[in-house]
């Protein structure tokens, strides 16, 4: 592999954490390694490794594009990795007034609905 897919591959790990990577790549022969090979390269080896912004910030931004577009898995995913990348709840919520007034009210209900069972799973995880 490349510098860039190992790269990527420490950064998705510091921003998703090892469960969610080990478990999304415990069969090396599954038909869609490739995809993952993909998004490891470009969009954790590219874009999440670059320096100018933090991992809080491309969280946030992450978060509203997901939130946005109605990715509602994705989202799900990106929310549980603010415990790494240290957007904060009160981060989140500004994310989400902002999704409501530029992509919708909707939208952003919906994602808040999704933040709050998500953040009760993550309370419940550590108690």
């Amino acid at each position: 592999m490349s510098e860039r897919y190992d790269q990527g591959s420490k950064t998705r790990r510091k921003v998703l954490g090892d469960a969610h990577v080990n478990r999304t790549t415990a069969d090396p022969n599954a038909w869609e390694a490739p995809f993952f090979d993909l998004i490891t390269e470009s969009a954790w080896g590219h874009v999440w490794s670059r320096e100018g912004i933090s991992h809080r910030e491309r969280s946030m931004m992450t978060l509203a594009l997901l939130a946005g577009l109605g990715n509602i898995d994705e989202f799900k995913l990106h929310l549980r990795a603010t415990a790494n990348t240290g957007a904060s709840r009160d981060d989140v919520l500004e994310v989400l007034l902002h999704v409501a007034i530029y992509a919708g009210v909707p939208r952003a209900n919906h994602a808040i609905k999704i933040a709050k069972d998500i953040y009760a799973e993550m309370e419940a995880e550590h108690d």
